[in-house]
Formats: C-alpha cells, structure tokens, sequence
C-alpha cells in the first residue's frame, strides 16, 4: 500500500534542478492529493512551489542556521516535527545524506535518487563515449516517490499559467497584439554561455522584427551587459536586479517564447508552461536535464564527436579552437526562435 501523510522531500540546489523537481512536485499533489509535501530548498526558491496545494515549504539555512553537522542536527530536529512518514531524497549530496542517515536512525523510511552517474561518464568521455539519451532528471525524481510506493505518471507536457502580470511591470507591456520573447543569456558556468557578440546579433533580428524581448538572470556583470542592450535596441527591457523571483516568474508566464542556455532559465519558464528555444554547447540534452515539457527539436546544437563532454558544463569545450557552442550562428538562432514563435 502507498503510503499516507507527510513526505518529506530534499533538494537544496541549484535553481533549475529545483525548479523541476516543483514541476514533479505539482503532478504528484494532483495524483495522490491525500498525501502532504513538506518542501526542503532554499528560502530564495520558495516561489517555485506557490502552486501546489498541501505543500509546506521549509527553508534551509546552510551558511547561518543550519550550518555544519550541528546545524544539520538542528533541522533534523526541526522536520521531525512534521511527524513524516518518509523522506525524499532528490538531491544526494553529503547535507542531505547526513540528514537522511540521521532519519534512518530514527527509523524513517528513506528513498534517494539514482543519479545515474556511470551512464553520465559514459556519455561524456572521450574515448568509447556512449552517444544515447538517458533518462531524464525529472523521471528520477518521479522514480524515488515510485519506490516510496506511489503511483506517479510524468506527462511531460507544457501547462501555461495564467498570471497576471506584476504590478510593478506593467509599464512593460506597452504594446498590444505583440509577440513577447523572453532571453535568459547567462548561465552559472560561462561554458554554457553563447558569445555575447553572437547573442546580440540575435537580439538585434529580433528588435528588428518588431518583437518585446525581455532579459532575465545574472548579477552586477551581466546587468550592465542587459543595459548595453537595452540602450541599443528600442524593444529590449532589462529586468535583472528589479524584479522579484515570483515576479519574475509571472512576467515569463506572459511570453510567449523563452531563449536560453542550458539554464534556470529554460526549467523557470518549463514551470510556467512556456516553449523554449534552448542553445547547448559542452552539455547535451541527452544528459537528462531538458525542461520538463519541451521538445528536443528546439534545441540548437552542433554534432561533434566530442560532444557532449561535460553534464553541468563546468569545463571546457574540446571540439577544437572554437568552443562548440559558437559555431552555432545567429541566423540559425534567430530562425529557430520566429519559427516557434509562428508555431505558438
């Protein structure tokens, strides 16, 4: 028998990983909706879960409160309040490892992810590589609630939300009856990150045509970069830095098309049911971290031998003097992009 009551379920990091891990978490609410999901995750990615019901979200502190084995401790003590009935873990690192082992010890049943890392180094060595698509995050996720004992049928499928834009952006929207593309240049590791030149190539095509092209993500850096854009292109608005996440997340509810790296980006507006034309370059989409719901086909990338040589693309390229991801050019971004635009 399935079981009843509270799960408990760990995913502390990064922001895309946990933004699909709420995508799994808002089909499993609506297919076992007598069980109740106490969320652990950091407090800045809270509103990734706003959406579903009989979730209770529990922020992890890891640099003040629960910091070190003592701080782990002290969260251990702070979720056994919830009187769970099993742990979730999504995540596999040593914090939520050390937390499980302090769970098992109290007699908890526990489930962790299998992250697949043997088929990982096969897809991405370089010699005798293993070019095949793995199995996607979002169904290892789904599959640690199945050994639980539940029943958990992924769609995959895109669900657009309906969000009314945030009072604070409505400025934005100036123009009616205008296709709004959203571009989420940057990622954590510059690796993953098409060329600024090239990038502003395919912004400039598509100011050109008329389109609302929206800039989200980055720091002090990549604003200023956002703001050299905005300043060139009448139809570019720069929201790094002014907009909240749940903000943010209700403005790309009201795009119509997301560009973005292998990124937050791609799995934010995957949450808000919003197709994506995504760039890869040392990752692969066969790794298993494609937005919940989209389509391989709107991935632009290069066949190379040595692709894909890296899962979270924290290392170079080695296809040559030019990283892979630049050999993408502008005009095939540019047309992929109209092309799902005219698609809808």
């Amino acid at each position: 028998m399935p079981l009843k009551g509270k799960i408990i379920v760990l995913r502390f990091s990064a922001m895309g990983d946990v933004a699909m891990v709420a995508s799994v978490l808002r089909e499993f609410s609506v297919q076992n909706p007598e069980v109740k999901l106490v969320m652990v995750s950091r407090a800045a990615f809270k509103p990734f879960f706003d959406e579903i019901e009989k979730l209770t979200f529990h922020a992890i502190e890891p640099k003040t409160l629960h910091k070190g084995i003592l701080g782990l401790y002290k969260l251990y003590n702070e979720l056994r309040k919830y009187k769970p009935t099993a742990i979730a873990d999504l995540h596999d690192n040593l914090r939520s490892r050390i937390l499980s082992t302090l769970f098992r010890l109290g007699a908890y049943k526990i489930e962790r992810i299998d992250k697949g890392r043997l088929e990982k180094r096969e897809l991405t060595r370089s010699e005798n590589k293993i070019l095949k698509p793995l199995k996607q995050t979002v169904e290892r996720y789904a599959d640690v609630f199945r050994a639980l004992g539940f029943n958990l049928k992924l769609s995959h499928q895109l669900v657009r939300l309906v969000k009314k834009m945030p009072a604070t952006a409505e400025q934005l929207l100036l123009a009616k009856n205008v296709k709004r593309i959203g571009i989420s240049p940057f990622a954590q590791h510059i690796f993953k990150v098409y060329s600024y030149n090239k990038m502003e190539k395919v912004i400039q095509g598509l100011d050109s045509l008329g389109f609302e092209i929206f800039i989200f993500g980055g720091g002090n850096e990549e604003k200023a970069i956002a703001e050299g854009w905005k300043n060139q292109f009448k139809n570019v608005k720069n929201l790094i830095g002014k907009f909240t996440l749940r903000e943010e997340l209700d403005i790309i509810a009201n795009l119509d098309v997301m560009l973005s790296m292998d990124s937050a980006g791609m799995h934010m507006a995957s949450l808000m049911g919003i197709p994506v034309v995504s760039i890869w370059g040392p990752t692969h989409p066969y790794a298993g971290f494609l937005g919940y719901g989209q389509s391989i086909t709107d991935c632009i990338q290069i066949d190379h031998p040595n692709r894909p040589n890296s899962i979270y693309g924290n290392k170079p390229c080695l296809c040559g003097v030019f990283p892979c991801i630049d050999l993408i050019s502008p005009e095939s971004v540019l047309n992929k992009v109209k092309e799902r635009v005219e698609n809808g």
